[in-house]
């Protein structure tokens, strides 16, 4: 499900401090940082407001900074969310499932370039393509911040290891979801996951936290540094491995 939690804080205006550009990839303008040469990528998926979101774009390059190719492809083809205008009908015309046929060709284009192993994070919306990618093996590892619209019966079905940060206050993802989603993936050895919930942040948080919230701030770096570390975990540590 979706609410009003999904619209709080919306994003600023680019400061012009980060260090990516604009390219199209797969016929979706995308921004794009790191090292092209790089064997690995990210796809960063992102919340209804898009992709020009400036701590989304941080994120990306903080992501590129450890040395991943990293793309964060515009998903609503220049319509993302309005402040104020109904979240229900916007959401009508940009549903999350259908969009991950979006997002193949951006995978299938950076794997045509030599990239060889590539992880998803999406967060909120950008969650639920992530995790429709993660069900047939598209991508070979997946990350899902504060999801929405992710269902049980979404996690029973992932075949690629998996990692869910949730936050203590969120009526779009509640603890308690998170944790039967934990508890569907403790019953699926085979699927490696990392579970985490975040507390004292609301849903959100590690992409639209205040920068006058101290707490949401520190929480947010650190589900930043978790997401590092596991796709450094299933993705620098597998290609190794090769």
């Amino acid at each position: 499900m979706s609410g009003p939690a999904c619209c709080d804080n919306p994003p600023g205006v680019s400061s012009g401090e980060e260090s990516g550009q604009i390219k199209k990839i797969a016929s979706l303008n995308s921004y794009v940082s790191g090292n092209p040469d790089s064997t690995l990528a990210v796809l960063l998926i992102s919340d209804i407001y898009g992709y020009e979101a400036p701590k989304l774009r941080k994120i990306a390059d903080k992501v590129a900074a450890a040395g991943y190719y990293v793309v964060v492809p515009d998903m609503f083809f220049g319509d993302p969310f309005i402040p104020k205008t109904n979240l229900q009908d916007w959401i009508k015309i940009h549903p999350a499932k259908p969009a991950v046929e979006f997002a193949k060709p951006v995978i299938a284009a950076l794997k045509g370039k030599g990239i060889s192993k590539v992880g998803a994070a999406g967060f909120c919306w950008g969650a639920k393509v992530v995790v429709e990618l993660a069900k047939d093996a598209s991508i070979q590892a997946a990350a899902l911040l504060h999801p929405t619209f992710v269902t049980l019966d979404d996690i029973k079905e992932v075949k690629v290891p998996v990692a869910i940060l949730g936050a203590e206050f969120d009526k779009e993802s509640p603890p308690g979801v998170v944790k039967q989603f934990e508890a569907a993936l403790q019953a699926k050895p085979e699927v490696d996951h990392f579970v985490k919930i975040y507390h004292g942040v609301s849903h959100g948080w590690t992409v639209r936290y205040r920068d006058e919230d101290i707490t949401a701030g520190k929480r947010a770096q650190e589900a930043h540094q978790d997401l590092l570390d596991w796709f450094g975990k299933r993705l620098q540590k597998v290609h190794s491995a090769l």
